[in-house]
């Protein structure tokens, strides 16, 4: 185990190292990401065929042995050719190479991605410790604010939060409808995995239980290759690369998990026609929302980040969310707070849902109230969760707050009955009194303050002792007594 670390954190700086020489040459992190998965595929296809004595799927003339041979203007082309020749395959490879195109035109910068690449055995390597590497470049791409990447990525201990709660079961088939680098599904299949050594359910969880659609290219490859590299999807990738909201679901699920994406539609997206929605909107978040609600099979259950506002807004909002209280059992939330998320000042919540009963009562968890995140220095854990986690799975579920006893308690129950006759059928509930907000300061700007403090500080012991001076000078005066008087 111990082994799998060291080789896991060497080869993660090693990794990270390269980024940071070739981020100097304009070469973006998520561009470098992007190459070193198309690169890494090639080179693990090689190792396939040389160690485990398999056949490749990728032409001769296109594998890793043409490329390492080469330098210079020639190593472009052939690389260039090669993505453009992938990313037309029907298979795998096609989804990992999907519109692929090169970023790092400078051969010189290519070469050390090649080389760094094929100076290790990485289809030797434990499929956790690849896949532990993979998750940590997409995680620190993820914190980059220039790539832009953050936006597809949920925190991790969120995710297994969820999980923990939902506890998808082996045989089941779990859905993420907007799956970013497919965390969730991920997630769900390291859950399920332990839970039978039966080989048919076990080839059904490997290829047939996990589906994840996104419609950025770059994205679908990130995911694609993050699953392939745990053992996932190896024949065919699970992951589409097409608009979840464009058609009705063509197969319904048991499991949803999600965080669709916050904000308008992307420019140029095809507008939004689906006669089986329950209201038309151009909320993008409210038809992600729709569409989950539609793939459920009756029974399924689902668990899906979204933000305040599907939480309290009127027109459509309160439609879609009457339907989640009338054919869907919304039995509980999870108010999350700000600080967690890549994105600044993001206020989402955790809907948990069953399809086919109406619902009874509605459970709050409210982990917002006097909650301090900060992605610099207190970056939200696994265990900051454990309570809530504890309460969602409580054989008998029992509210730790009371009016008398405990009216700071962030387990609370209501009636569905009590929300309908809220205005609007609003959502938006807090109840624990909040006990002061703290500013939440950067450390530059935490250090500027503390500096301008200091001077401050200087500044007013100065006239102290000026002041202190001209007292003891005024003859027979006791300066600790004058000073007594002053106060």
């Amino acid at each position: 185990m111990a082994k799998n670390i060291s080789t896991q954190q060497a080869l993660t700086k090693e990794v990270w190292k390269l980024a940071t020489t070739l981020s100097g040459q304009g070469i973006g992190y998520t561009d470098y990401v992007t190459q070193l998965t198309y690169l890494l595929f090639l080179k693990m296809d090689a190792e396939n065929v040389e160690v485990l004595e398999e056949a490749s799927a990728i032409p001769e003339e296109y594998r890793w042995g043409q490329l390492k041979e080469l330098d210079g203007l020639d190593l472009i082309a052939q690389y260039e050719k090669t993505l453009n020749v992938l990313s037309k395959q029907d298979n795998l490879i096609g989804t990992i190479f999907t519109k692929a195109q090169n970023k790092i035109d400078k051969p010189v910068y290519l070469k050390k991605v090649i080389t760094m690449i094929d100076e290790h055995q990485w289809l030797e390597m434990d499929g956790d410790v690849k896949g532990a590497i993979y998750e940590g470049i997409l995680e620190k791409n993820g914190q980059d604010k220039k790539s832009g990447a953050g936006q597809y990525f949920t925190p991790r201990p969120l995710i297994q939060a969820m999980i923990d709660c939902l506890q998808p079961k082996i045989g089941e088939t779990v859905c993420d409808p907007a799956c970013g680098t497919g965390g969730f599904l991920l997630a769900a299949y390291d859950y399920m995995k332990g839970q039978s050594q039966d080989k048919g359910k076990l080839d059904f969880l490997n290829n047939k239980a996990l589906h994840g659609v996104d419609n950025t290219p770059l994205v679908v490859t990130l995911a694609s290759m993050n699953l392939y590299l745990h053992g996932i999807g190896t024949d065919r990738s699970p992951i589409a690369c097409e608009d979840s909201l464009e058609k009705e679901p063509e197969t319904l699920v048991d499991v949803i998990l999600a965080n669709p994406p916050f904000g308008e539609r992307t420019a140029g997206s095809v507008d939004i026609n689906r006669p089986d929605f329950y209201v038309e909107t151009k909320n993008n978040q409210l038809n992600f929302l729709q569409h989950m609600m539609l793939m459920l099979k009756t029974g399924g259950r689902a668990a899906v980040v979204i933000p305040d506002d599907i939480l309290f807004k009127d027109g459509a909002h309160e439609i879609v969310r009457k339907k989640l209280l009338t054919d869907f059992n919304l039995h509980t939330i999870l108010r999350l707070p700000t600080g967690i998320f890549y994105a600044k000042g993001v206020k989402a919540n955790v809907l948990f849902f069953t399809k086919g009963q109406p619902t009874k009562d509605i459970w709050f968890y409210d982990y917002r109230t006097d909650i301090k995140h900060t992605l610099a220095t207190n970056k939200l854990q696994r265990h900051h969760l454990d309570d809530f986690v504890a309460c969602y799975n409580a054989a008998t579920r029992t509210e730790t707050y009371n009016e008398e006893t405990n009216p700071s308690g962030r387990w609370r129950k209501y009636a569905v009955d009590d929300i309908l006759a809220r205005d609007k059928t609003s959502l938006d509930i807090t109840w624990i009194k909040a006990g002061g907000e703290e500013e939440q300061f950067t450390l530059d700007e935490l250090m500027t303050n503390i500096t301008t403090q200091a001077g401050n500080i200087s500044k007013a012991v100065a006239e102290l002792q000026k002041l202190m001076a001209g007292i003891k000078r005024v003859n027979g005066t006791d300066s600790n007594v004058m000073l007594g008087q002053e106060r």
